[in-house]
């Protein structure tokens, strides 16, 4: 999946962004990009490979009249695999094959196997001789034999909570991307609807292309024959969130040098299942020269790069874990001129804190009724308090 596409000038700038997905890519990957180009090709984006690695991304670019078109995505394959996957893909420029169970028939995924074939043979290509069975399929996404059906679907809801709380304390914003994750392992062309208890929350929704959309139109339900294995049946967004699971409360005063912080974490609204893996991090602020910081609970590591990260887990039910200590300024320096920003990550699994749910699922077109399972997951996305 391409979570992103820029334009860049022959002079690196960013001339148009266009982000594909509700994560952002941030723009300094593309000055990561420059100056690989800068060190390898003087400059020169033409010189260098269509698909470069970067530490967080894989980056697909094309050089034409002094513009680089630049997209990104994190899925892990080898260049020459990427390659041949975005041959497939396109047909004179325009997209053909988009399905994964196609792609996967026509360039088999890289494993033991082949890297022997490939050594023994001298081959470095994975492309098939032969079209896949499913490009003459009216549900191109399903494979036309299901080998191993074990008559079950499964269907996960996973989400991430972004929120803003300002310094004091007022939430700004608050609001749950959201993925509806289904493991389908149903003999046939099985038959499935979905309906939600509460489809009135959802917003800024993106389907798979095996969902009809009229039935969702009319009735907010979905339709569909599913592909055979793990897919992303749909995303969403739901807005305007009036709860967070936990507080983060951070008080930090100075005065003569010194900077007193006090960071107090606690639940807020009980969401009925465990918080686990809290952790609270934040960025030391310039100018300072050492720190000194305990906590009553967890544990709290200045890393290299100058961020203090307060591992909590879970928050016991005798008392609330609270940070404190001193950071001490540069010589001169009175007061602290630039205050941080806490980051915190929780996970909660069982809930979907945006209410979300499921009220019925119905398969029809197998042999025997199948097994149904379902669950749910919160985590923290960009969930920032302000001091």
């Amino acid at each position: 999946m391409l979570q992103c596409i820029f334009l860049l000038s022959d002079s690196g700038e960013v001339m148009v962004e266009k982000q594909m997905t509700a994560h952002r890519v941030d723009r300094a990957i593309c000055g990561w990009f420059w100056d690989y180009v800068v060190a390898h090709a003087a400059g020169d984006p033409s010189k260098i490979l269509q698909v470069v690695v970067s530490p967080t991304h894989y980056l697909f670019q094309i050089y034409r009249n002094g513009v680089t078109f630049l997209t990104c995505t994190q899925v892990e394959m080898s260049p020459l695999m990427a390659i041949e996957i975005l041959d497939e893909m396109m047909d004179n420029g325009f997209p053909l094959t988009t399905e994964p169970n196609i792609l996967k028939e026509m360039i088999a995924p890289p494993n033991i196997v082949n890297k022997m074939l490939n050594v023994v043979t001298g081959k470095s290509s994975t492309l098939g001789s032969k079209l896949p069975d499913a490009t003459a399929s009216f549900v191109p996404w399903r494979t036309t034999v299901v080998k191993d059906a074990s008559n079950e679907v499964y269907v996960n809801i996973v989400e991430e909570l972004d929120a803003c709380i300002n310094r004091e304390g007022v939430l700004v914003k608050c609001e749950a991307y959201g993925e509806i994750q289904v493991n389908c392992s149903l003999p046939g062309v099985p038959e499935l609807t979905m309906s939600f208890a509460n489809p009135s929350i959802i917003n800024d929704f993106t389907f798979h292309p095996c969902i009809r959309f009229r039935p969702w139109e009319s009735n907010q339900i979905l339709s569909f024959v599913p592909p055979d294995g793990q897919f992303k049946l749909m995303s969403y967004r739901v807005k305007k969130l009036k709860k967070t699971p936990i507080y983060v409360k951070p008080q930090l005063t100075s005065d003569c040098g010194d900077c007193r912080v006090n960071v107090m974490v606690g639940t807020r609204n009980d969401p009925g299942k465990p918080i686990d893996s809290i952790t609270v991090q934040f960025q030391l602020p310039p100018r300072i020269i050492s720190a000194d910081l305990t906590a009553n609970y967890g544990t709290v590591d200045i890393l290299a790069d100058k961020t203090c990260l307060w591992t909590i887990g879970q928050i016991p039910k005798d008392k609330a874990p609270c940070l404190t200590g001193n950071l001490r300024m540069e010589e001169g320096l009175a007061h602290l001129h630039t205050l941080p920003t806490f980051q915190v990550k929780f996970r909660i699994m069982g809930v979907a804190l945006s209410g979300l749910q499921i009220d019925k699922l119905e398969v029809k077109n197998t042999p025997n009724a199948p097994y149904k399972g379902f669950r749910a997951q919160t985590q923290a996305g960009k969930y920032e308090i302000r001091a």
